[in-house]
């Protein structure tokens, strides 16, 4: 089973491409979809250990824990400690049932993939992007987004042009659905012909 990781940074169209590989029948690991749903479950308790007060109603409070460990690098790292072990296991489980099911093709869907090493694990790399114009656009208009909160969020990022010189593919959102849903389909056709990466 050939493995594709994923990425691209905030606001760049990385969810609507998961989606488009989905519709070609690719199983698709969200990273941030398990973290969502672990503040719900096994991470709560070791979170609200770890930062007392940032849990209510057995879940976690995500504005009240953003406010702890944002721009408190030593924190971040704390809250990594907890949740990307138990991310990395759902991504195990998820590769093992691919791979059982005969899925020629699974994708990780991870947003720090370089940041966080993650690439090594992958035969290949997509990297969804936009010109920073798009890109402004798109985060300001999601709800509650400020100057500061998207400035924080680019900081942990690599550069977009760093991801895209890194990248094996890069799918390009500006110009429309039907363009980033033909470029993942071209993706999957060459895919298909390459080797697997030794790892």
């Amino acid at each position: 089973m050939f493995i594709l990781g994923l990425t691209g940074s905030l606001g760049m169209g990385k969810s609507t491409t998961t989606k488009f590989f989905a519709e070609e029948g690719v199983p698709v690991h969200d990273a941030d979809a398990i973290v969502h749903r672990l503040y719900e479950a096994e991470a709560v308790s070791l979170i609200e250990a770890a930062f007392p007060g940032t849990t209510a109603d057995g879940k976690v409070d995500r504005d009240k824990l953003a406010r702890r460990v944002l721009n408190n690098a030593a924190a971040i790292e704390r809250l990594e400690v907890i949740v990307h072990p138990l991310v990395r296991a759902s991504e195990q489980r998820f590769l093992a049932d691919a791979e059982r099911a005969g899925a020629a093709v699974a994708v990780l869907d991870i947003p720090l993939l370089f940041e966080t090493g993650g690439e090594k694990r992958c035969d290949a790399v997509v990297v969804v992007s936009a010109p920073d114009t798009i890109q402004r656009e798109r985060v300001f208009a999601r709800p509650g987004m400020t100057e500061q909160k998207f400035t924080a969020i680019l900081a942990k990022q690599m550069p977009d042009a760093e991801k895209r010189k890194r990248a094996d593919f890069v799918v390009d959102t500006s110009k429309g659905f039907d363009a980033a849903r033909t470029q993942v389909r071209d993706i999957l056709a060459r895919v298909a012909k390459m080797p697997k990466r030794q790892k």
